[in-house]
C-alpha cells in the first residue's frame, strides 16, 4: 500500500503561483513514473505533467512553459510548480505514482482555483 500526502493548492489571482507537492510512502516499493493530473468542472481528468525516475518530463500543450514538474527521489516527492496561472487552470489537481511493479495509486485531490 502507498500513501499519499499532497500539499498546496488553494486561490489565486491571473498570472499568480502556486506550488503543489506528493509525498509518496512506499515502504519497501520503488516508485517509477510520477504525474499530475486534473478534472475541471464538467470535464474529465486530464494528464497535466508526468516525470519518470530518471528525470524525463512531459507536458500538457496547456501548460508548457509556465509548470514545471520535478521530483526528489531520495524523499519520494514531486512537486508541481505552476506559474502565469490562468482562470482556465481552475481544478481539482491529483498526484499518481506508479510502482516499478506497475501498480499505480492515486492521491487525493487538491483544489486550485485562479480567478480575480
Amino acid at each position: 500500500q502507498v500513501q499519499l500526502v499532497k500539499s498546496g493548492g488553494g486561490l489565486v489571482q491571473p498570472g499568480g503561483s502556486l506550488r503543489l507537492s506528493c509525498a509518496a510512502a512506499a515502504g519497501i516499493f520503488r516508485i517509477d513514473q510520477m504525474a499530475w493530473y486534473r478534472q475541471a468542472p464538467g470535464k474529465q481528468r486530464e494528464l497535466v505533467a508526468f516525470i519518470t525516475s530518471g528525470g524525463s518530463t512531459n507536458y500538457a500543450d496547456s501548460v508548457k512553459g509556465r509548470f514545471t514538474i520535478s521530483r526528489d527521489n531520495a524523499k519520494n516527492t514531486m512537486y508541481l510548480q505552476m506559474n502565469s496561472l490562468k482562470p482556465e487552470d481552475t481544478a481539482v489537481y491529483y498526484c499518481r505514482v506508479i510502482l516499478t511493479t506497475g501498480r499505480y495509486y492515486w492521491g487525493q485531490g487538491t483544489q486550485v482555483a485562479v480567478s480575480s
